[in-house]
C-alpha cells in the first residue's frame, strides 16, 4: 500500500509499523486522522475512525474505483472490504459475512449504509426491473429502521440503539432477490427515559415536527415535543430541530416504496402517539384508591387504540393477579405501580411496533418463489450491525446486555482472529513467533455459565420466596462470585469509592477495571496486528490453491503429473519467485504478504481470456465435428434416399407407359408420376421424346397426299396458338380457293395457272383466294392472290385473271396478321412493296377463317426450304395489333412503318407495341 500512499500518511495496513507497540499503533491512528484518512488495514480488517464531518469518498467514482479490484490493489476503505466479501461470494459460491463492531458513536450505522449501497451499485449492470426493486427495498429499509430504532445520544446524533443483522440474497448471476432482517435487543427503557442531552427514538420527533396539522389533529397530538413527558426530558435537544420535518418526508415515502398500505401507516402514527399521550398520564391517590387525572387523555388513548375508555382506564389502574388456587382476582395499584406500569406498557407497545415494522418489510423483501433446480445455488451475504459497548451515568440491565453481547462477539473475534489463527499455524506445522493475547472467555462465563454465571444468578433471585428487590439480586452475585477474579463490588471492595453501597457491581475486563467498558485498546486491535505480522495472510488446501491458479505454470496445467498436490503447488510458487514469503503446512499453503496472492490473481486474470478462448475454440471444433458427421451421415443417407426416389421413379414410369402401344391413344391418357428433384430435367426429356414418339405413332398411317396440310397446320400452331381464338385448325385446308371456290371463274383460274406455271416455272400452288385491296385513296377493289413456290401474284379476276403484279417470294420477309377474328393480312417485301390485302372466305363457306391456312402454308414452305440457322432471306414475324375497318389506312401505315424496321427480325415474333404506335400515329 505504499506504492499507493505516501509515508506522510503513515501505514495504510498497520501490519506495516515498525514495532507493534500502542504507542505507535495510536500515533499511525492519529496521523491517519488528520489527513483525513478514516480507514486503515490490519490485514483483512479495516479499523475506522468516525471524523464526524462529510469527506468525499463515496461517490460513484469511488465506487468504480473499488469495484473489482483485490483487496489491496487500493488505498483502505469501507468499498474494499465490501467487495472482498461480494468477490469472495461469487467466485466461491459461497456465504460471506461482515461484521461492523465498535463503541457506541464510532461510525457502524453509516458503515452499514456505506455497504449496503456500494453492493446496490455494483449489482444488477443489466438494469432489471425486478432486481432494482428488490435493491430499492433493501436501501429504504434503512430509512425506517433508522426513525424507529435510533436516537441521538450525548455521543452520536443517529445512535443505534438495536442491533441489526441483515442477510442478502443474491442469486447465481450475483444479483440481489432479497434479504432478511434479524433485530435484536432493543433500547425500550429509552422510550420512557433518557439521559440529560439526549432524546427519545428519531419517529416521535419527526411526527411532531414533520406531520402535517390534519394528521397531528386527527392524532390528538401538539407540535411541540416539550409538551410530552416523553420527548421533553432533554430540553435543550428538544428544541433542535435535527432536520426531523425533513426526515419525516424521508421516512413516510419509503413506508410507501416498501410496500407499506396507507392504513397501515396511519395505525403505527396511532400508536406512536398514543404512547406520547400514555407519557402525559397522572396519578393520585383518592383515599384507598388510585384515580388518573385527565378524562380527555384517556379518550384519546382509547380512540387510537380502538378500546372502551372504561377498559383503558381498568387496565391502567389494575392488575389481574392468579392466586394459588387458581383463581384470578384483580388489585388496583399505587401511585408508584401505576407509573411504573405505564411505562412499561408504553416500553411493550414500542417494542411490539419496531418487532411488527422490522417483520413486515421482511415480508416485502424475502426471497419469493425461489427454486434451486431452476434459479441455481442462492447466496448470502451478512452484515452485522450492533451498538457496542456503553457505559452511562445509570446502567440499567439493558446496558449489562448489550455490554454482554459485545463480549460475545469480542470471544468471535479472538476465536476466528486470534486463537485461531495461531491453533491453526500449529496444526499444519508452521513455525513462526507465539502471540500472547487476553480471551475474554472467562469474563463470558462469568455472565453465562450455567448455575455460576450473573444471568444463572438473577434467575435464581427472582425465584426467591419473598419480596425480590435489586439489592436482594445484589447480595446473591456477592455471595456466588465474590471469589471471581473478574467481579467486584463496593461490599467486597469497601475502600473503592466509585462504586456505591448495594447498588453497583464492576466486571474486571482484559484492559483493566472497567464497568461494562474497557479503557478496552478495542476489539483487542493490537494483538490482532501482532497476530498478522507474526503469522501470514492468506492460507488455502493445497488443492483448491492448485485449482485455482494451475493455469500460471505449464508444469500444472491441465494436469500435473507429480506425486502429490504439494509438489504441484511448489512448482506454481517456485515458477515465480515467491519461495520466500511461502510456508508448507501439512495441508495448506500458507502466503505471508498479500502482494503475492495479488500478484498470482493478476496473472490469473490475464489468463482467463485466454483459457476461455482456447476452451472456446477446442468446443466449437468439437461442436463443428459433430455437426460434418451428421452432415455427412445427412448426405449418405439423402444419396441413398434419392437413389431409391429415381429407381422408383423409373419403376413406375415403366409400369405406367408398359402396355401404351397396344392403347388406342398410345398412352396420351397415362398420368405421369412426378419425378423427384433430381430427375426434373429427365422428366421433361422424357416427356418430349415420349410426345415426338406419340406423334409419330398418329402421323405414320397419314396419307401422304395429307402430310402438306398437316405440316402446315403444326407450322401455324406454333405460329398463331394464343394469339388467334380460331385459324381453321379444324377443318379441311384447300390451299387453292380460286380454283374451287367457284365454278364459273375456276376454268379461267386454272388456265392462267398453267400459263403461268410454263412462263414461271414451279413446282406448286401454295395458297390462292380471292381478297379485297386497299389503296392509298382508302379505296377498295376486289383481286385475286396467288402463292406459289416461287413467285406472288396479284391478279385481275375481272379480266380473266390477268397478272397485275408480280413478285419474287424470296423477296418477302415478313408477314403481318391481326389477333381478331378478321382475315387482313400485310406482305412484306424487301424492296418495300408490300401487300396488304383482306382475305376473302368463299361463297360457300361465308365463316371461314384462311390466315392461319396462309401463315401455315408461307411457314412451312420456308422451314423445308431452308435450316433455320442458315435463314438469311425470309424472317416470318406476326405482329399483333389492334384493328378497325374506319383506320384502314391507319393500320397501312403501321404496317410500312414494320416493314422497314423489322427487316432483321429472327425468328416468328410477336410485339404489342402496336397498341402505342397507333396511338401515337394518331
Amino acid at each position: 500500500m505504499a506504492e499507493l500512499e505516501g509515508l506522510e500518511f503513515g501505514k495504510s495496513d498497520f501490519v506495516l509499523l515498525d514495532e507493534v507497540t500502542m504507542e505507535q499503533f495510536m500515533e499511525n491512528l492519529k496521523l491517519r486522522f488528520e489527513k483525513a484518512r478514516i480507514y486503515t488495514f490490519i490485514g483483512e480488517v479495516v479499523v475506522s475512525v468516525n471524523p464526524y464531518r462529510h469527506l468525499d469518498i463515496y461517490g460513484k467514482e469511488v465506487i468504480e474505483d473499488y469495484r473489482g479490484r483485490e483487496l489491496y490493489e487500493n488505498p483502505p476503505h469501507l468499498y474494499a472490504v465490501a467487495d472482498a466479501a461480494y468477490k469472495a461470494m461469487k467466485r466461491r459460491a459461497k456465504d460471506t459475512c461482515i461484521v461492523i463492531s465498535g463503541e457506541s458513536g464510532a461510525g457502524k450505522t453509516e458503515a452499514s449504509k456505506y455497504i449496503m449501497q456500494y453492493i446496490a451499485a455494483i449489482t444488477n449492470p443489466s438494469q432489471r426491473a425486478e432486481v432494482e426493486s428488490v435493491k430499492n427495498v433493501l436501501l429504504k429499509s434503512n430509512c425506517v429502521l433508522e426513525a424507529f430504532g435510533n436516537a441521538k445520544t450525548n455521543r452520536n446524533d443517529n445512535s443505534s440503539r438495536f442491533g441489526k443483522y441483515m442477510d442478502i440474497n443474491f442469486n447465481f448471476n450475483g444479483d440481489p432477490t432479497g434479504g432478511h432482517i434479524n433485530n435484536y435487543l432493543l433500547e425500550k427503557s429509552r422510550v420512557a427515559q433518557q439521559q440529560e442531552g439526549e432524546r427519545n427514538f428519531h419517529s416521535f420527533y419527526q411526527v411532531l415536527r414533520g406531520g402535517s396539522d390534519g394528521l397531528l389533529k386527527s392524532l390528538y397530538l401538539q407540535r411541540d415535543p416539550a409538551e410530552y413527558a416523553y420527548t421533553n426530558q432533554g430540553a435543550s435537544i428538544t428544541l433542535a430541530s435535527n432536520n426531523d420535518s425533513l426526515c419525516h418526508k424521508a421516512v413516510m415515502a419509503a413506508l410507501k416504496v416498501i410496500g407499506f398500505t396507507a392504513e397501515e401507516i396511519i395505525s403505527i402514527y396511532k400508536i406512536l402517539s398514543t404512547i406520547l399521550h400514555l407519557g402525559n398520564l397522572q396519578f393520585t391517590s383518592d383515599g384507598e384508591h388510585v384515580v388518573l387525572v385527565g378524562e380527555d387523555t384517556v379518550k384519546h388513548i382509547s380512540e387510537l387504540t380502538s378500546t372502551e375508555p372504561e377498559n383503558t382506564r381498568k387496565a391502567l389502574l389494575y392488575r389481574t393477579v392468579a392466586t394459588g388456587g387458581g383463581e384470578v382476582i384483580e388489585k388496583g395499584h399505587n401511585e408508584q405501580e401505576a407509573s411504573y406500569g405505564r411505562d412499561a406498557f408504553a416500553k411493550a407497545l414500542y417494542e411490539r411496533l419496531f418487532a411488527w415494522i422490522v417483520g413486515r418489510i421482511n415480508c416485502v423483501i424475502q426471497v419469493k418463489d425461489y427454486n434451486p433446480a431452476l434459479h441455481g445455488k442462492n447466496t448470502v451475504i451478512g452484515v452485522l450491525d450492533i451498538y457496542g459497548f456503553e457505559i452511562f451515568d445509570n446502567n440499567s440491565f439493558e446496558q449489562f446486555c448489550i455490554n454482554y453481547c459485545n463480549e460475545k462477539l469480542q470471544q468471535l473475534f479472538i476465536e476466528l482472529i486470534l486463537r485461531q489463527e495461531q491453533d491453526e499455524y500449529q496444526r499444519e506445522g508452521i513455525t513462526w513467533q507465539n502471540i500472547e493475547y487476553f480471551n475474554n472467555q472467562i469474563i463470558v462465563d462469568l455472565v453465562e455459565q450455567p448455575h455460576k454465571g450473573i444471568i444463572s444468578v438473577l434467575d435464581e433471585a427472582c425465584l426467591t420466596a419473598g419480596k425480590v428487590t435489586d439489592t436482594v439480586c445484589l447480595d446473591s452475585m456477592n455471595k456466588k462470585l465474590g471469589q471471581h477474579p473478574h467481579y467486584t463490588s463496593r461490599k467486597l471492595c469497601p475502600a473503592d469509592k466509585t462504586m456505591e453501597f448495594n447498588r453497583d457491581f464492576r466486571i474486571r475486563h482484559y484492559a483493566g477495571d472497567v464497568t461494562y467498558s474497557v479503557e478496552v485498546a478495542y476489539l483487542g486491535l493490537l494483538e490482532n496486528v501482532r497476530v498478522r505480522r507474526a503469522g501470514f495472510a492468506y492460507r488455502q488446501p493445497y488443492a483448491r490453491f492448485l485449482q485455482r491458479y494451475k493455469m500460471t505454470c505449464e508444469y500444472t496445467w491441465p494436469n500435473h503429473l507429480m506425486s502429490s498436490d504439494q509438489e504441484a503447488v511448489e512448482a506454481i510458487v517456485n515458477q515465480h519467485g515467491f519461495e520466500d514469503d511461502v510456508a508448507y503446512g501439512h495441508t495448506k499453503l500458507f502466503v505471508r504478504t498479500p502482494r503475492t496472492l495479488f500478484t498470482l490473481e493478476q496473472e490469473r486474470a490475464a489468463l482467463i481470456p485466454i483459457l476461455v478462448l482456447f476452451l472456446q475454440k477446442v468446443w466449437r471444433g468439437a461442436l463443428a465435428r459433430m455437426r460434418c458427421r451428421k452432415i455427412r451421415a445427412i448426405y449418405t443417407i439423402m444419396a441413398y434416399y434419392k437413389c431409391y426416389k429415381v429407381k422408383a421413379h423409373f419403376w413406375e414410369v415403366e409400369r405406367r407407359f408398359t402396355n401404351v402401344r397396344n392403347m388406342a391413344d398410345y398412352g396420351k391418357s397415362v398420368e405421369w408420376p412426378t419425378p423427384p428433384a433430381a430427375l426434373v430435367q429427365f422428366h421433361r426429356i422424357t416427356q418430349h421424346l415420349y410426345r415426338r414418339w406419340w406423334a409419330r405413332q398418329l402421323i405414320k398411317n397419314i396419307p401422304p397426299s395429307d402430310m402438306a396440310e398437316v405440316r402446315a397446320k403444326v407450322a401455324a400452331l406454333s405460329a398463331l396458338s394464343g394469339e388467334r381464338v380460331d385459324w381453321g385448325y379444324s377443318r379441311a385446308w384447300e390451299r387453292d380457293y380460286l380454283a374451287k371456290d367457284s365454278p364459273l371463274t375456276s376454268t379461267n383460274f386454272v388456265r392462267i395457272t398453267k400459263e403461268l406455271k410454263n412462263k414461271d416455272p414451279y413446282s406448286q400452288v401454295l395458297f390462292s383466294c380471292s381478297v379485297r385491296m386497299l389503296n392509298w385513296f382508302n379505296n377498295t377493289k376486289d383481286r385475286a392472290l396467288l402463292i406459289t413456290d416461287k413467285h406472288i401474284y396479284r391478279l385481275e379476276p375481272k379480266k380473266h385473271f390477268k397478272v397485275q403484279k408480280r413478285i419474287s417470294l424470296d423477296s418477302v420477309v415478313g408477314v403481318s396478321v391481326t389477333s381478331g377474328s378478321d382475315q387482313m393480312v400485310a406482305l412484306h417485301t424487301a424492296s418495300q412493296d408490300d401487300f396488304l390485302v383482306h382475305l376473302q372466305r368463299g361463297q360457300l363457306n361465308p365463316n371461314q377463317d384462311r390466315v392461319g391456312e396462309l401463315v401455315g402454308s408461307l411457314t412451312d414452305h420456308f422451314t423445308r426450304k431452308v435450316r433455320v440457322n442458315q435463314l438469311t432471306g425470309f424472317y416470318c414475324s406476326i405482329f399483333i395489333f389492334l384493328y378497325n375497318y374506319k383506320y384502314l389506312i391507319n393500320c397501312i401505315m403501321i404496317l410500312l412503318f414494320h416493314s422497314i424496321s423489322d427487316q432483321h427480325l429472327c425468328n416468328v415474333h410477336y410485339c404489342s407495341g402496336f397498341r402505342y404506335l397507333i396511338l401515337l400515329y394518331v
